[in-house]
């Protein structure tokens, strides 16, 4: 059975989906190949059935990165950037788990996974009812794994105001499995409630997509005094990994406006890539698909992909020299 793929040559990372169709895997869910960087596709005779199994060279992380995306304004694309930013790094052969942390559940209807579905949430890990690797479930991409979300989750916020630890939940809840990842995306809810406090003291780093807006600079100086309150009294270790316009047209003389000035405060933590309005993007979630799976040559998902390569290069911890053969470096795990 011949895998569907799609590969792309970035500067310094190799894009691969392997679907899941695949009958049996060699080594867990990712068969990396050790020889040389060129031989891209593996194919070896099993059952009497030909498999071809796509690998892709890539860096390899030590240890795992909770990253949150965060905005407490709406209508940013934040849960669009959640997972597609989350698509794209699985897609550089990296294992992502997508943490739906939204009581709307979008992050989860767009990998898959409408209300229907989903028999077990994150609001079920939370509370303690059953442990957090019985709610992860598998996607179309074999390196990304989703952790759904229902409107239970609204609850939560509820219960978890006269409980001890209260901010701690849900790192409490990853830490079982958070070494079985590379990264862990969490899309949080647009607000600056205990839910989004939860996400931001388990992770390490934040992504604050925006769009090019004066009121957007506005909710963006109040999340970044939130950041700062919450490394000082909970997480020393939180940095904002990145800003990231979406929606972005570089037409607009108010859109380069706003872009300056984000630029002159974050300097280097905006990132270079800016995603543009793309009718594709807005159309995927609705066949339940990352933009890579819908439409791949589509400029957002170019966009993503690009963002997913400065997103890396920000955040891994082991830096390979670009042209290191992946045996010379070591594989992911």
């Amino acid at each position: 059975m011949l895998l569907g793929a799609a590969l792309s040559q970035g500067p310094t990372h190799m894009s691969y989906i392997w679907l899941q169709t695949t009958l049996e895997s060699r080594a867990g869910p990712n068969f990396w190949c050790t020889r040389a960087l060129d031989r891209a596709i593996s194919v070896e005779e099993r059952g009497g059935g030909e498999i071809a199994i796509v690998t892709a060279p890539c860096y390899s992380a030590c240890m795992t990165r909770i990253v949150a995306v965060a905005n407490q304004k709406g209508g940013v694309g934040k849960t669009t950037t959640a997972i597609n930013l989350a698509a794209s790094v699985a897609s550089r052969g990296y294992r992502v788990l997508l943490v739906d942390f939204d009581p709307q559940g979008n992050a989860s209807s767009g990998v898959g996974y409408t209300r229907d579905r989903i028999e077990l949430s994150i609001y079920d890990a939370l509370i303690g009812e059953v442990a957090m690797s019985d709610v992860i479930r598998p996607t179309e991409i074999t390196t990304l794994f989703v952790v759904p979300s229902t409107t239970d989750l609204v609850g939560a916020e509820i219960e978890l105001i006269s409980a001890e630890r209260r901010e701690r939940f849900l790192a409490d809840a990853l830490a079982p499995v958070a070494d079985e990842y590379d990264y862990i995306v969490i899309d949080c809810p647009p607000s600056l409630g205990l839910l989004t406090l939860n996400a931001l003291v388990a992770a390490e780093g934040v992504v604050i997509p925006m769009q090019a807006e004066y009121f957007a600079l506005e909710g963006l100086s109040a999340l970044n005094a939130t950041i700062e309150k919450v490394r000082a009294a909970y997480n020393p270790r939180l940095t904002i990994d990145g800003v990231l316009f979406t929606m972005f047209d570089g037409r607009l003389s108010v859109a380069n406006q706003v872009r300056d000035e984000v630029a002159r405060f974050f300097g280097k933590k905006l990132f270079d890539e800016s995603v543009p309005r793309n009718v594709r993007l807005s159309e995927a979630p609705s066949h339940g698909k990352p933009c890579l799976l819908y439409d791949l040559r589509c400029p957002g998902t170019k966009s993503y992909l690009a963002v997913a390569d400065e997103f890396l290069d920000r955040t891994l911890i082991v830096d390979v020299p670009k042209g290191t053969r992946q045996s010379e470096a070591g594989a992911p795990r």
